[in-house]
């Protein structure tokens, strides 16, 4: 048995379903093992895409998603993802190939120090020195991997390793069973009493409650206690808003018509909270907010998030005790009502049926929504696009509103479509696009056409850095550089045998998405946006914005 052998049969017994991957000739052992395996590889045409659908995997299942490229510039090519995937808590795993450590013959030829490059990006960046090392070296990466916080691990097998002869005696080491701590009681009895206190309690849940357990247990302790919710970005969907105490998501960085609630409330119950999501400057902004943080792991602090008392431990349980613990206990909650009742109106009606051509991003927004099901998946690549539709489409469940809020790279929207639609082959996945972010990946479209990933991109194209000609404009400075040329995009589609429609009207977008999920494959949706309300309803809008008393 050869090395890369073992390596496989370690990533079997974690019970990886895919590898996605660019291979190089460092990794052609380790491809020759993974033809022999169970496990699907996944070419993909970029680094990139293999890491972000990684990423999605891992995102979307809990368990570790897995990447693969060669050393030096495919290496380099993987880091994006691997950051994407560190500061957004997914749970992967990158394998890089190296030139032979023991006898390499090319010098330093593509040689770069990957290994310690991994390391500021990664929970766990390790080279194998020998065969025998594999199977712990690949189990402690997949427990570091999906230990809280969620994040990546990196693995480079060089070439003259994966090659080695190992007997067969050496195998994989087994998955253990490991069960999250919970909560001190003493801790609960505090956290109880903080919330009996406080006159304006509100929930700000984030990414670390998209866990189904915490998506029930949230939704049973809002139900009892009547305490009202407040999204991240990255959390929208762990309530659902569909339930009555949901005051839906931070759309900005900045002072936004849900903040009045914030700013009224005397304690801010912070769950699955990672700062990083949502700077705590935004709604701490005078420091005055007493905070209770529910979590899996303690808070990291800064100036602006120094928790009162931390219930530490599984989050599901620590709301289940929580609620126990408050017994009758009962909110009025009758200022975020007046407030959620103001947010129906300017997030769901106030323009959601414009007729202007270009369309405007809270129509697109509104058509997404009526095509696409409850349970259906949109995943935002990063434009100014990303910030409407985190305003102003409702979401219902864990897992189906994928955007990232972390590193918040462009060209991650389509190949994260194309990894969800695999992990959920029997619903609408929708990509949303600028035209920026979706030529930076579009290459990747020949992998969904070749292995028929039936998704859908809807581009909002602007022919412009929508987002940064924006903020050019707000700091006073001349309109200058940020205009693009782009190609024709439905045949551009047609070039990869992909289809491709273009909205020509407003009325055409939802009838023209229905018909693109009823086609086989990927489909391009190409939509001229107009973003000239950005300035109105962002600008002028939230700057006289004044909250009700």
């Amino acid at each position: 048995m050869k090395a890369s052998d073992l390596f496989v049969k370690c990533l079997e017994e974690e019970g990886v379903e895919y590898v996605f991957s660019v291979p190089g000739e460092e990794n052609l052992d380790l491809v020759e093992s993974l033809r022999k395996s169970k496990i699907q590889l996944i070419v993909n045409r970029h680094e990139q895409g293999s890491a972000f659908m990684a990423a999605t995997y891992g995102r979307l299942t809990g368990k570790v998603g897995v990447c693969m490229s060669t050393l030096g510039p495919g290496a380099t090519n993987l880091f994006t993802g691997v950051a994407h995937a560190h500061l957004g808590g997914m749970p992967i795993l990158a394998i890089t190939g190296q030139k032979g450590i023991r006898d390499n013959w090319q010098a330093t030829f593509q040689v770069l120090d990957i290994v310690d490059m991994m390391f500021p990006i990664t929970k766990r960046s390790v080279q194998i020195h020998g065969p025998k090392s594999i199977p712990m070296e690949v189990r402690a990466s997949f427990k570091d991997a999906t230990t809280e916080r969620q994040g990546a691990c990196h693995i480079e097998l060089p070439e003259d390793i994966a090659h080695e002869k190992i007997d067969g005696k050496y195998k994989p080491q087994k998955p253990g069973s490991v069960r999250r701590p919970i909560a001190d009681d003493k801790a609960i009895r505090i956290a109880g009493s903080m919330i009996k206190k406080a006159k304006h309690p509100v929930i700000i849940v984030s990414s670390r409650a998209q866990r189904n357990m915490v998506h029930k247990s949230l939704r049973k302790f809002c139900n009892k206690t009547n305490i009202y919710v407040i999204h991240t970005q990255l959390g929208k969907g762990a309530l659902g808003d569909d339930h009555k105490n949901s005051l839906y998501a931070f759309g900005l960085h900045k002072r936004d018509y849900v903040n009045c609630v914030v700013e009224k409330s005397d304690l801010i119950i912070a769950i699955g909270y990672t700062k990083i999501e949502h700077p705590p400057s935004i709604w701490n902004h005078d420091l005055d907010k007493k905070i209770l943080n529910v979590d899996f792991t303690p808070s990291k602090t800064d100036i602006y998030y120094n928790p009162d008392c931390e219930l530490v431990g599984d989050i599901a349980v620590s709301l289940d005790m929580l609620a126990k613990e408050l017994k009758s206990y009962k909110h009025k909650g009758e200022y975020c009502k007046k407030i959620k009742k103001d947010l129906d109106k300017r997030l769901f009606t106030n323009g959601a049926d414009d007729n202007s051509f270009p369309l405007k991003p809270r129509r697109i927004v509104a058509d997404v929504r009526k095509v696409m099901g409850k349970e259906d998946i949109i995943c935002l690549d990063n434009g100014i696009y990303k910030l409407w539709f985190s305003r102003h489409y409702k979401t219902f469940n864990i897992g189906t509103f994928l955007l990232d809020n972390t590193l918040a790279t462009m060209g991650a929207g389509l190949p994260s479509s194309m990894a969800a639609k695999l992990v959920n082959p029997n619903k609408k996945v929708l990509a949303v696009c600028g035209d920026g972010g979706f030529m930076m990946n579009s290459q990747e479209l020949e992998t969904a056409v070749r292995l028929k990933i039936n998704v859908v991109v809807l581009i909002v194209n602007d022919n412009a850095f929508g987002f940064i000609k924006w903020k050019q404009q707000n700091m006073k400075f001349k309109d200058y550089s940020l205009d693009l040329g782009n190609p024709d995009f439905v045949k551009y589609a047609e070039s990869y045998g992909a289809k491709g429609y273009k909205v020509k009207k407003a009325s055409d977008l939802a009838s023209i998405l229905k018909k693109a999920f009823k086609q086989e494959g990927p489909v391009i949706v190409e939509c001229p946006i107009d973003y000239s309300e950005n300035t109105e309803v962002w600008g002028k809008e939230l700057d006289a914005l004044a909250c009700p008393l």
